[in-house]
C-alpha cells in the first residue's frame, strides 16, 4: 500500500490506439490524462508489422512506428505517460481508487479502460516463431489478409469468426484450407453453410495443428494431423490465421463492471459508459466485432469526449 495518495482527473489504463487516442482528446480538454501503458506498451499492434488500412499513412507504416508517434502526439498536448499496469481497482464509491504495480494508489475522477484483448494462439513453438518474425502468421484477417492475394493459406477454427474469417479470405486468396480440430463446427449453421458453399475454401475436419513449417523467416506449409486416421499431411500455404478466439484483458474490473460472458465490458449503445458513474471503456474491451485500429481510436475519443461531459456535469 503507498504512503501517498496521488489524486486525477483523468486516468487513461492501457495504450494502444484507443488508450493513446483518449489521451490527445482528453489533454486538449484540459483534462490533464495520466495514461499507465500496461504490460504491452502500445497494445497488439506493436506485433504488426504493416499497417495498411488507417487512414493517412498512404504508403502504410509499421504497428510499433505508429504507437509511437500516436504516444508522441498524446505528450504534445501535455499527456503523461506511464510505464506500469493496473493490478487492482475499487469502484464502489464516488472516487474510483486504482493501484498500479500493487503499489501506486490512484484516486481518480474518471476513468477510461482501454486495456484491449489479447489473441488466442495454439502455442506452438513453430506459429510463435513466425508470429514474433512479424510475417505468415497472423490472428487477423482483416487485418493482413490484404498481404496474401491469389496466394494459399490456412486457417485454423470452428466458430462464426473462423468462418467469417475463411470467408472473407475466400474474396482475397487462391485457395484457403479450413482446420477444424473437432468433428463439428461451433458456428451457427448460416455461417458454416456459408463456408461449405464456398468454391475455394476446403475444409478438413477433425485435424490438428502440428506445426508451421517454413525456411525461418518465410511460411510454405502448415503440417496437420488428421485425428481419424492418424496420417500427418502437409498443406501448401504462405499465411497461417488462427482464429480461435480473443481474451479481453478485464479481470481486474469484474467485480464492479458488467462484462459479458466471455469478459468483453457492456458499455451503454452509443456511448463509451459502463455501468459505473465515471468509468469509461475505449477499444477492444468492449469489441469483439470489429477489433480493428481505426475502430478502437474512434472509441478512445468517444471516451474522452463522455469524461469530459462528465466532469462538466459535476461542477
Amino acid at each position: 500500500m503507498s504512503d501517498t495518495i496521488e489524486k486525477i482527473k483523468c486516468l487513461i489504463i492501457g495504450s494502444g490506439p484507443a488508450g493513446y487516442t483518449a489521451a490527445i482528446y482528453a489533454a486538449r480538454a484540459n483534462m490533464n490524462p495520466v495514461l499507465y501503458q500496461g504490460m504491452q506498451p502500445g497494445g497488439q499492434l506493436t506485433t504488426t508489422n504493416e499497417v495498411e488500412n488507417f487512414p493517412g499513412y498512404v504508403d502504410g507504416v509499421t504497428g510499433p512506428e505508429m504507437m509511437v508517434q500516436l504516444q508522441e502526439q498524446a505528450k504534445r498536448f501535455g499527456a503523461d505517460i506511464r510505464d506500469g499496469w493496473a493490478t487492482k481497482v475499487d469502484f464502489s464509491g464516488d472516487i474510483h481508487k486504482v493501484w498500479i504495480n500493487d503499489s501506486i494508489e490512484l484516486h481518480c475522477e474518471t476513468v477510461i479502460i482501454s486495456t484491449g484483448a489479447t489473441a488466442k494462439y495454439l502455442g506452438l513453438p513453430s506459429e510463435q516463431h513466425y508470429l514474433n518474425m512479424g510475417g505468415g502468421v497472423s490472428a487477423c484477417a482483416v487485418c493482413d489478409g490484404f498481404f496474401y492475394r491469389n496466394q494459399e493459406v490456412v486457417i485454423v477454427g470452428a466458430g462464426d469468426s473462423a468462418c467469417e474469417e475463411a470467408h472473407y479470405l475466400s474474396k482475397l486468396c487462391k485457395k484457403v484450407t479450413m482446420l477444424v480440430r473437432s468433428e463439428k463446427f461451433r458456428a451457427s449453421k448460416i455461417m458454416e453453410e456459408r463456408v461449405r458453399k464456398t468454391e475455394n475454401i476446403e475444409i478438413l475436419m477433425n485435424h490438428d495443428t502440428v506445426e508451421v513449417l517454413g525456411d525461418s523467416n518465410v511460411v510454405h506449409a502448415i503440417k496437420a494431423l488428421n485425428k481419424t486416421t492418424g496420417e500427418t499431411i502437409e498443406i501448401p500455404a504462405t499465411g497461417f490465421f488462427v482464429a480461435i478466439g480473443h481474451k479481453p484483458n478485464t479481470d481486474i474490473f469484474k467485480d464492479y463492471i458488467t462484462l459479458d460472458e466471455t469478459g468483453y465490458i457492456i458499455n451503454t449503445p452509443g456511448t463509451s459508459n459502463t455501468n459505473v458513474a465515471g468509468v469509461f471503456v475505449a477499444g477492444d474491451a468492449a469489441d469483439h466485432v470489429y477489433r480493428q485500429a481505426i475502430t478502437a481510436a474512434g472509441t478512445g475519443c468517444m471516451a474522452a469526449l463522455d469524461a469530459e461531459r462528465y466532469l462538466a456535469s459535476k461542477d
